[in-house]
């Protein structure tokens, strides 16, 4: 797992082709992402307090594709901007967007979907993955605290 933080200043590109890509813990510090897949998964996760303040930008390319969004739970998610062609949706469970943070999602799906995980759920997302079980190795050889089940906590 690449855990090397990239720039606040530059656009932070994902790119997911028939295969899947985890963006867990703090792997940014940018709030600018554009993300292409083609028949893949992408997860990311933005709940790092290390994303500094103001709106996150997600520019986003899809085919026959999900993206999964590791949110707080107050974030408020704004994807008025986004075009479908064929079927395609954002399913966001809870419905309440809350006063935090806002994501902004644009671009175009075809044929995909984007589901938002907030609160425990991205966390319980977060944990039933092999880079947890990786972070939980990395933390207990280093003796600090993993990062990838809540970002936020930082022991």
């Amino acid at each position: 797992m690449d855990t090397t933080p990239t720039t606040a200043e530059t656009t932070t590109r994902v790119h997911a082709h028939y295969e899947n890509t985890k963006k867990l813990g703090h792997w940014t510090t940018g709030r600018l992402f554009e993300v292409r897949a083609r028949r893949g998964m992408v997860v990311l996760d933005l709940r790092s307090p290390r994303i500094p303040d103001g709106d996150i930008e997600i520019a986003v390319d899809l085919d026959h594709s999900m993206v999964k969004l590791l949110v707080p739970q107050d974030a408020e998610i704004e994807h008025w901007d986004l075009r479908y062609t064929g079927r395609g949706r954002v399913k966001d469970w809870t419905g309440e967007n809350g006063g935090g943070r806002r994501v902004r999602i644009t671009g175009e799906i075809r044929h995909g979907e984007i589901r938002v995980h907030r609160g425990g759920v991205a966390t319980l997302s977060a944990m039933f993955s092999r880079e947890f079980v990786q972070d939980v190795r990395r933390a207990r050889r280093e003796g600090t605290t993993p990062s990838v089940a809540d970002p936020a906590h930082e022991g």
